[in-house]
């Protein structure tokens, strides 16, 4: 029995919580993987899982086994990774999650200049706001925007994206053009973000020196993606508050139109997250710091939406 091998296994399956994901995760049999609990359970003459037909349950002695074998193979790892990194490039795949907007506009049309400088990586991207089970669902990293609250996760504090509010010609042709927040509520409508996982409306903040204004959207409509936010806002739907290199394209375009200019609006954190247990490899740090770099460009587009803006 490779035990080394084994305890991966074992660990995937205690991460994914059954086996059957644990193989697909994998990529081998199940029945590989039943074997090699099986093997592994009989070298250490103990249970480590108790199966049923519907779920997998870690004993006494499983709990405590996976504890110090994820951090034995973090280990072994880390010195495979300090031994190889300066002789070869990094290579494998890397499991990434993040939303719509930022794959589109941030990652995706700079993919070829990953490419030529990791040529051995290849990015399995996962595009939405939904809420992820990052073991079960073998997920590496993700790009957030808002401050994580789960516990779980290691966050990285990368950037932060400057936000603005926009209508679209259409609205305002309709329903007129706010002078203030308060109006809002007061004749206007918005468009709602549905927060996960929570469920609830956003709130749309506005800032003018000393004052502060903390708007509940008075909305016909609510979304969870931030592309569907923005498109629509750009159909009439109502006044958005849009991250500034989202809105740079329509702006250009005369699709929608800055309002409110003499109020500022609460910037939008963005983090890098991965789970704890998921031992930080060359091929994802690689993939971290690169994800980073191209954050630190929204403000660069951000400062030059700035000046058409005020233009």
């Amino acid at each position: 029995m490779d035990q080394l091998s084994a305890m991966r296994v074992f660990v995937r399956v205690v991460e994914t919580g059954n086996f059957t994901r644990a193989a697909t995760t994998l990529d081998i049999p199940k029945t590989t993987v039943t074997n090699m609990v099986q093997a592994l359970e009989a070298h250490l003459q103990t249970t480590l899982l108790n199966r049923t037909t519907r779920r997998v349950m870690v004993t006494t002695d499983g709990a405590l086994y996976y504890e110090r074998a994820t951090q034995i193979l973090a280990d072994v790892a880390e010195l495979d990774g300090s031994l190889s990194n300066s002789q070869t490039q990094p290579s494998g795949r890397v499991r990434l999650e993040m939303a719509g907007a930022f794959a589109d506009l941030l990652i995706i049309p700079h993919l070829c200049e990953f490419n030529e400088r990791y040529p051995l990586i290849k990015l399995d991207i996962g595009v939405g706001d939904r809420l992820v089970d990052y073991i079960a669902e073998n997920v590496d990293c993700a790009l957030r925007g808002g401050t994580p609250t789960d516990q779980s996760l290691i966050v990285r504090k990368v950037g932060e994206i400057g936000m603005h509010a926009y209508a679209s010609p259409l609205y305002l042709e309709r329903m007129g053009k706010p002078e203030h927040p308060n109006d809002l509520n007061d004749g206007h409508r918005c468009v709602g973000y549905l927060q996960a996982p929570s469920g609830r409306i956003m709130q749309m903040k506005f800032c003018r020196g000393d004052e502060e204004i903390e708007i509940d959207p008075n909305y016909i409509v609510s979304v969870n993606d931030a592309r569907s936010y923005l498109d629509a806002a750009i159909a009439g739907a109502g006044l958005a508050q849009v991250p500034r290199f989202m809105a740079q394209k329509p702006v250009q375009e005369g699709k929608l139109v800055p309002i409110l200019t003499d109020w500022t609006c609460e910037s939008f954190p963005l983090y890098i997250v991965y789970p704890q247990t998921r031992h930080l490899s060359n091929k994802v740090r690689v993939v971290v710091d690169w994800l980073a770099k191209r954050v630190q460009t929204l403000k660069v587009e951000e400062n030059r939406q700035l000046m058409r803006e005020a233009s």
